[in-house]
Parts: structure tokens; C-alpha cells; sequence
């Protein structure tokens, strides 16, 4: 199948052919600034990583239904004093270009200002704050990136190295966490994925940075542009997989879809254990934001939805169930009492819940911490390790359950909340059911005779059974799953 994204790029190939061929008539620096624009003009010399990223939310930023009925809304509740706050970092060269003031006239934006661009990225020359896109861009014809010695043949363009797009080093996260950590109008930090990462152990220096896990690596050398006599190096890919999806046609959108179910399934540790207790047993459910390197959920959390689903057997008979949410249904709607679902909640200046960001003046959460330290005998080591007891009330599921499946579910964003911009006519109903749901590292079943660990309670002598994926040391010190005081569920 014909990629659409590479179909865009043939009428350009030909002019630019000669350019990217190495002709002593081609100087560095050649292609204008409205060349350098446009990411049209990155695609013939850099093929592959345009393809990555004509298929990424960084291109699809500005195209999102649901950023542009928030937006909508936004604007319209402020009377307009939202300004550039959201399209400031999901189309930021359309801001810097002057032209958009709000994100509503996004549709007569030129397409090589919409998302986030090659040019925005790659000519970023500082990060002048920690929040809400302070990046300062140069406009001197050169493109920044982990490169220190471009090659100097074959270039249309200025190059050079910086340490703010290198993934291997700590300052490229800052370029990341510009517009990943979010400060609202009322003074709440309702995204704080940078700052995440910057109190977890994956800021140290034996850590990992955004790109590292965003960014992967090649696993072999190859030319990082088409030209003649490029050397091979280890490139990165640029599709930037996270947690969320393109909602809308747009290019490689499987291959999207698969992306973030393997990120996310290699984010988590589980684990569900019973021993007996009152003539029946007691479930447990561990959970460790082992890999993540930051909270988890984490962006957005104030949209994000991610919940438990726990169903204990006796034979054929379900015994006991909680977390059980129809695909259509709003999780938020649920009244089941042992419910674990974790995301934000927001307030305003007068401590009432609101559920717009532009409203937030503070904000409440319970997701997971990030990873403290990689060394298991400092005690912080243990401090993402979260358990939740089955009933929450305290009682003995009977009978004993002899199966019991665990899924961590995720929705990157809420039908609650699409449903409210449904409700207020900024978003189309054709999208409510178009955000799928993960299932966080496949479904965990546990049996008696399946336990890969087990140990005694400390506090009622009775033999612990656990099931467990990779090496999470259920026997560990373990805290309470973190409960929210200010709203429900």
C-alpha cells in the first residue's frame, strides 16, 4: 500500500532532486526560510523520518477533533482570553508566523504551519522556561540536531549540533517537557510530565530520556539523509508514540495503534494475589509504574481514564467483579464501590470541581509515581509499589475464587469528557466512540497452581499466592493505592 504521506511528496521531488543530489552548484544554506518551513521540503532528503512524522500526533497537533472543540469552547468561555494558549504549542509556528492569534481559523492556516513541525523542532536555539513552549527559535538557516559532525557535502541547509535535540542527553528533555508540562490561566499545573520526569530515577544520569523511549533508536547504521556519500549512522525514529491516536484519516494510523500498545505494554508491572480469610479469600492487586519515567497516567491527566478490571471465578461462576466498563459507557458513571481509577481532577479558585483546564485553579491526582531510584535497598525503591484490596470494603470474596483475571485499561481520553463537548456543540457525535481503549500489558490470570511467588502475611500468618509478570517482588513493602478526597470516583 502506498503510503499518502509519500504521495505529497512527488511534485516537490523533482525540484528539489537537484538538491539533495550533491551538485557542486548547491551550496549550504540554499533552501529559503519558507522552504525550510514547510516540511514538504525535509522530505526528499530525509524520507524516513518525514514518513515517521506524517504519521505522528506532532503532525497531527492542529488536525486533532478534539484539541480543536476544546479549543472551540475554550475561546468562547473566555470571551477570547484564551488567546494562543493551546495552539501555542499545537501549532506553533502558526502562532510565530501571526498566522492564528486562537486556533479558530486553523483551516486557512498554510498546512506547512499546522502540528509540530520539522522546522519548529530543529531550529530550536533555547528553552527559556519550564512550561507552557517558552522555546526560542534561531533564524539563522540552520537545522539543530544530535549530529556533531554533519556531513558537509550534499546539505541544503545550515547544520549543527545541539544538545537540546541529542536524546542522549539530559537537555532534550527540556525541549520535550516545553510544551509537555502545562501551566493553566488560573495557575494550575494540569500537565506535569516534565517535572515527573525530572524528580524520578530516569533523570539520573543512568536514566532515560524523552527521546530515548519516544524516539527509539535504529538498530543498525544507515544514512540519516538520501544524499551521495552520507555516512551510516544510528538514526531515530519520529513517530513519537504515546497514548494517543489519530481520530480522523490520516497516515499510518495502525501502525500508531500498534506503537502504543508496545510502549505501553512494557510500562507497568502487575501483579493479583489471594490468600484465605473469613472462610472465602482476599484479593489483592499490586501495580508499579516500573518504565514510564513519569506518572502514570501522565499528560492530560485530567482527561486521561485508567481503571482495574477484576473478575474472580469459582468454577464457571463469577464471584466477585469490579471495574467492569462497557466500551461505550463513561467509566466516571460507574457507582462500583471497589472501583481503582486513576486520573486528575481539577478545582477552581473556590475549590469546586471543574472539568475544562482553562477553569483549573488547582488540581488533585492519583496516578502512579514514576520509578524514585533503580536501587532496590533505598526504601524509595518501593514507593510506586501500589496495592488495592478486593473488596474495599474489607470482607472475604466466598467462595474462595480458583481464577481470577486482572486488566489495566486505558482511555487516553474520557468519554465524559467527549461527551460533555458533544453536549455543548464542539464536537462532532461521529467521534465519540473513535478514542479506542488499551489494555496496559495484556491480560494477567491467576490460579492457585499458577502462583509465581509466594510468602506469608505478616499480619495473618496465612500463605500468600501471587501471580506475576517479569520480576515484580510482590513480597515488598507496598502502599496504599492513593485515594482521592475531593472528587469521585
Amino acid at each position: 500500500m502506498i503510503n499518502p504521506a509519500r504521495l505529497a511528496l512527488l511534485p516537490l521531488a523533482g525540484a528539489l532532486l537537484s538538491a539533495c543530489s550533491g551538485s557542486s552548484q548547491q551550496q549550504p544554506g540554499n533552501l529559503t526560510r519558507d522552504q525550510l518551513l514547510d516540511p514538504q521540503s525535509c522530505a526528499t532528503c530525509h524520507p524516513e523520518q518525514y514518513a515517521d512524522w506524517a504519521g505522528s500526533m506532532h503532525a497531527y497537533a492542529s488536525n486533532d477533533p478534539v484539541f480543536r472543540a476544546m479549543n472551540q469552547r475554550g475561546q468562547r468561555q473566555t470571551q477570547g482570553s484564551l488567546g494562543p494558549f493551546c495552539v501555542n504549542c499545537h501549532a506553533p509556528l502558526a502562532v510565530r508566523e501571526g498566522a492564528t492569534t486562537d486556533g479558530l481559523n486553523l483551516d486557512q492556516v498554510p498546512q506547512k504551519l499546522r502540528g509540530v513541525t520539522c522546522f519548529f523542532c530543529h531550529s530550536t536555539q533555547s528553552v527559556d522556561g519550564a512550561h507552557d513552549n517558552p522555546i526560542k527559535l534561531a533564524n539563522d538557516g540552520v537545522m539543530y540536531a544530535s549530529i556533531s559532525d554533519p556531513a558537509a557535502g550534499g546539505r541544503v541547509h545550515g547544520a549543527a549540533y545541539s544538545p537540546l535535540l541529542d536524546r542522549n542527553r539530559a537537555e532534550s528533555a527540556a525541549a520535550c517537557g516545553s510544551c509537555h508540562d502545562i501551566v493553566s490561566p488560573k495557575g494550575a499545573a494540569i500537565e506535569r510530565t516534565f517535572g515527573e520526569w525530572q524528580t524520578s530515577a530516569f533523570s539520573t544520569t543512568t536514566g532515560t530520556t524523552c527521546g530515548q523511549c519516544h524516539m527509539p533508536q535504529s538498530t543498525f547504521d544507515k544514512p540519516a539523509a538520501a544524499v551521495p556519500g552520507a555516512p551510516l549512522r544510528r538514526t531515530h525514529g519520529h513517530t513519537f508514540a504515546a497514548v494517543d491516536t489519530a481520530i480522523t484519516s490520516f497516515p499510518d494510523t495502525q501502525r500508531q495503534h500498534d506503537q502504543v500498545q508496545s510502549l505501553l505494554d512494557t510500562t507497568l508491572q502487575t501483579a493479583v494475589c489471594a490468600e484465605p480469610f473469613g472462610g472465602g479469600s482476599q484479593v489483592s492487586v499490586i501495580i508499579d509504574d516500573a518504565a514510564a519515567g513519569h506518572s502514570f497516567p501522565s499528560g492530560a491527566a485530567q482527561d486521561r481514564r485508567v481503571f482495574v478490571e477484576l473478575i474472580a471465578y469459582s468454577g464457571a461462576n463469577v464471584v466477585f467483579q469490579s471495574g467492569i466498563v462497557p466500551d461505550d459507557q463513561a467509566v466516571t458513571s460507574s457507582t462500583d464501590p471497589n472501583l481503582w481509577l486513576m486520573r486528575d481532577c481539577m478545582f477552581d479558585q473556590s475549590g469546586a470541581q471543574v472539568h475544562m483546564f482553562w477553569e483549573a485553579a488547582s488540581y488533585e491526582t492519583n496516578a502512579l509515581p514514576a520509578l524514585a531510584t533503580f536501587t532496590p535497598s533505598d526504601p524509595a525503591f518501593y514507593q510506586g509499589h501500589k496495592i488495592k484490596f478486593f473488596p474495599a470494603a474489607g470482607t472475604p470474596i466466598i467462595p474462595a475464587p480458583d481464577r481470577i483475571t486482572l486488566r489495566v485499561r486505558l482511555r487516553a481520553v474520557g468519554l465524559d469528557v467527549l461527551d460533555d463537548l458533544i453536549a455543548s456543540g464542539d464536537l462532532d457525535p461521529q467521534f465519540r466512540m473513535a478514542i479506542p481503549t488499551f489494555t496496559v500489558g495484556g491480560t494477567l490470570e491467576w490460579t492457585k497452581a499458577a502462583a509465581t511467588s509466594t510468602y506469608v502475611d505478616r499480619n495473618t500468618n496465612a500463605l500468600v499466592y501471587c501471580v506475576t509478570k517479569g520480576n515484580l517482588n510482590v513480597q515488598a513493602d507496598k502502599f496504599p493505592a492513593p485515594a482521592r478526597t475531593r472528587c469521585a470516583p
